[in-house]
């Protein structure tokens, strides 16, 4: 067992500058002295290797490098953790819209899809409530994909308009925006 009592007189005088240097690269107390341990290990294991005249040397060179690996491994370990934010993270009050509220709601909707062109109605409502694709649209209605896809653009900037136009008979307390979910 003459390797440990070897291993203590050449690295022990050395703890202090281990610790500093694992402080410093990582940044806290805590994480240096675990730092610090894991290196001490290391170097414990691979001291049948050691071959030099620089003890101090060899030890810090092996606690550079297990401090960046301790960086690393935390880093993959907190990516997955998001930090609490009150403000961000608080569970917003809703207060669930009522049966007549939603019932009002859907029928001024369908009053303002009744107002648009047939053709702009037609792609509206296969597109956004059929789920159809462009290309099914298209060859439905006999048109290139480029006009569904125009119609389409103009549909929703009419719908929008008309409903605008309904936001005097929004309930009071709301805006015309919060009244049909669309955003400024």
């Amino acid at each position: 067992m003459q390797k440990k009592p070897r291993f203590e007189e050449l690295f022990l005088p050395h703890l202090d500058a281990a610790y500093n240097l694992a402080y410093w690269i990582a940044g806290g107390e805590a994480d240096a002295q675990d730092i610090v341990q894991e290196a001490y290990v290391r170097a414990l294991k691979g001291f049948s290797g050691f071959r030099g005249d620089n003890p101090r040397a060899w030890l810090l060179t092996i606690v550079r490098n297990t401090a960046y690996s301790w960086i690393k491994k935390k880093q993959r370990r907190e990516q997955g953790l998001v930090q609490l934010d009150e403000e961000i993270h608080a569970a917003p009050l809703e207060v669930a819209p009522s049966e007549q509220y939603l019932e009002t709601r859907r029928q001024r909707l369908e009053e303002a899809l009744q107002r648009l062109p047939a053709e702009f109605r037609e792609c509206l409502v296969l597109f956004e409530l059929e789920g159809w694709s462009y290309k099914a649209i298209a060859a439905a209605c006999d048109v290139p994909v480029g006009t569904v896809m125009s119609r389409l653009s103009r549909a929703r900037r009419r719908l929008q308009q008309e409903l605008t136009v309904c936001h005097d008979a929004v309930p009071s307390g709301l805006n015309r925006n919060q009244s049909f979910g669309f955003a400024d």
